[in-house]
């Protein structure tokens, strides 16, 4: 049984940095991609990020190029974003969510983690 959860989330002031993880267990796929999604208050959920497990390929929305990263810990099973230079606007839910077969379709959810950036 999958199991996806985040961590990390918090309150943090404009310009600032914070780290969210999401630790997964029960993966038993052989090619696979993760990614992060967030959902503000009144807004439909959007892509944030994702990478291709085995690869390393990384994918970003434009409004976090430059100032987000995702990366994997193999050994850990567990994906990360580092987020710096953050705004107002990148206040919301931020969910991890796994592509089991490459086909473009993030199937398993976690449970959202809230980052809320204060001016």
């Amino acid at each position: 049984q999958v199991q996806l959860v985040e961590s990390g989330g918090g309150l943090v002031q404009a310009g600032g940095s914070l780290i969210l993880s999401c630790a997964a267990s029960g993966l038993t796929f052989s090619r696979y991609r993760m990614g992060w999604f967030r959902q503000a208050p009144g807004k439909e959920r959007e892509f944030v990020s994702a990478i291709t497990w085995s690869s390393g390929m990384t994918y970003y929305a434009d409004s976090v190029k430059g100032r987000f990263t995702v990366s994997r810990d193999n050994a850990k099973n567990t994906l990360y974003l580092q987020m710096n230079s953050l705004n107002a606007e990148d206040t919301a839910v931020y969910y991890c969510a796994l592509d089991p077969v490459l086909r473009g379709e993030y199937i398993y959810w976690g449970q959202g983690t809230q980052v809320t950036v204060s001016h």
